[in-house]
C-alpha cells in the first residue's frame, strides 16, 4: 500500500478516535495500527478499533453524526464505518472473546501521529494474531513482521499460555523458534525445558 493511503487511513484513524473520546466510550486501537503504535511493522493496513457490545449502538450513533457512514455486516462480532471509501472495523468480539473492562487494561496509552489513545498491548496483539489461524485461515507470513519487529516487548510465556489449545499457534511458535526470532520452551503448556 502507498503511503499516500496509509497517511489518508492514518486521518481516518484519528477522527475515529476523537469521535469515540469526546463520546466517552472506551476502545483501544487494535489490527496493524496497534503494532504501527508500539514502534512496530505490520504486512497488514487496517483499522481495527476494540469497543465493547453494549457501546456499539453509541458508538456508530456518534460517528454517523460526525459525517460517517455505519454498517452491520452478516458477521456478528463487528460493525463497520466509512470515512468515504476508507473502512474502520469496530470489533467487540474478536477471536470469539468479548470485548471487556478486561480488555482495556491490557492497554498502553500511546500517541498515535499526535493523539493520545489506549493501544492493546503488544503481548495481547500477538495473542490476537495467532487465536486467528485456523483451518481456514494460517498465513503465517502476516504474523512474522510483528512477533519480529516488536517481540521485546512481547511476554512469550503468557502467548504459549494463552494460546496452548491452538495447534497453528503453537506451530507458529516453533517457526519462531526455527528462524532463531524468539526462543522455544518446551510444550504449549509450559512443561518443557528453557
Amino acid at each position: 500500500m502507498a503511503e499516500r493511503d496509509d497517511e489518508t487511513l492514518l486521518h481516518t484513524l484519528k477522527k475515529v478516535a476523537a469521535v469515540l473520546k469526546q463520546s466517552e466510550i472506551p476502545f483501544a486501537l487494535g489490527g496493524s495500527f496497534a503494532v504501527y503504535a508500539h514502534g512496530g511493522h505490520s504486512s497488514e493496513h487496517d483499522v481495527d478499533f476494540l469497543i465493547r457490545e453494549p457501546d456499539v449502538d453509541a458508538a456508530l450513533a456518534a460517528l454517523e453524526a460526525a459525517g460517517f457512514t455505519a454498517e452491520r455486516p452478516p458477521e456478528d462480532w463487528l460493525v463497520k464505518v466509512y470515512d468515504g471509501g476508507r473502512m474502520v472495523d469496530l470489533i467487540h468480539r474478536p477471536i470469539e472473546t468479548p470485548v471487556t473492562e478486561e480488555t482495556f487494561t491490557d492497554t498502553v496509552v500511546r500517541p498515535v501521529d499526535a493523539i493520545h489513545m489506549p493501544v492493546l498491548s503488544a503481548t495481547q496483539l500477538m495473542v490476537h494474531k495467532l487465536l486467528s489461524f485456523s483451518q481456514h485461515y494460517c498465513d503465517f507470513a502476516r504474523g512474522l513482521p510483528l512477533a519480529r519487529s516488536l517481540r521485546e516487548q512481547i511476554d512469550w510465556e503468557r502467548v504459549r499460555k494463552d494460546t496452548q489449545h491452538s495447534p497453528y499457534a503453537e506451530s507458529f511458535l516453533v517457526l519462531l523458534d526455527r528462524l532463531d526470532v524468539v526462543p522455544y520452551c518446551g510444550t504449549a503448556d509450559g512443561r518443557g525445558t528453557p
